[in-house]
């Protein structure tokens, strides 16, 4: 049980709002000695694990950037650029994104999803593509922004299987071994397309569902709008 302190000093020092880094740093050496392991052992496994998980740095620096964008009007170029287009829906955009996540995941390319592409630029454009200069009331807003993210989920999720050395297929290979099962990256990879290409077929199936469902819920809308102005 004892092992188990650097839990403990964890939390005590974030109740009583230690810095941080000081906090997980002292956890991390009590958890060291506790187990028995001398000063440089435990700074060389600190520092293993920070070179092995330094991608995630990128993560960290990505959303002032995206902040800096959005301040300087990057969702309203979006919406612009939507807005000139003729035929755009959101579902359409949602679908195209999809594809395109999946073949920068087949690639072995990671861009951030989310904070760098479904809130800055596909959700604009989407809600753009929906609204053509009206106003859409929280909830409306709220759909779309998650009809949206679920292309960077799908995407995602069912491309990056198709790259030889993504990390779900490596630790799929590392157990079916450790089993006494032979497995190849490569023929495990090429199974991974049928599944991606049925979740895409799935998708525009779905994402043309939305458009549908956004076109009749706004021309109700626009419906009752006028009625509710003549009971004035």
């Amino acid at each position: 049980m004892i092992k188990l302190i650097g839990i403990l000093i964890v939390v005590l020092g974030l109740a009583f709002r230690f810095n941080p880094l000081l906090v997980v740093v002292a956890a991390g050496f009590a958890t060291g000695f506790a187990a028995g392991m001398g000063p440089m052992e435990i700074l060389d496994a600190i520092g293993a694990a920070f070179t092995t998980n330094r991608y995630m740095s990128l993560f960290i620096l990505l959303l002032p950037v995206i902040g800096v964008l959005e301040r300087h009007g990057l969702r309203e170029q979006a919406e612009r650029f939507i807005l000139n287009l003729k035929g755009a829906t959101a579902g359409r955009i949602m679908l195209l994104y999809m594809v395109f996540r999946q073949v920068t995941g087949a690639l072995g390319l990671q861009l951030g999803g989310h904070p760098s592409f479904i809130r800055p630029i596909v959700a604009p454009m989407a809600e753009a593509a929906v609204a053509k200069g009206r106003t859409l009331s929280p909830a409306v807003l709220d759909e779309i922004r998650a009809m949206s993210a679920s292309a960077e989920n799908y995407g995602n999720f069912y491309g990056q299987l198709m790259f030889i050395a993504a990390g779900g297929l490596l630790l799929i290979k590392g157990v079916m071994e450790q089993a006494g099962y032979q497995v190849d990256l490569i023929t495990m990879a090429m199974y991974a397309i049928p599944t991606a290409v049925a979740a895409l077929a799935l998708a525009a199936v779905r994402y043309a569902l939305f458009d549908r469902k956004m076109e009749r819920l706004l021309n109700s809308e626009a419906v009752k709008a006028p009625e509710g102005g003549n009971g004035k």
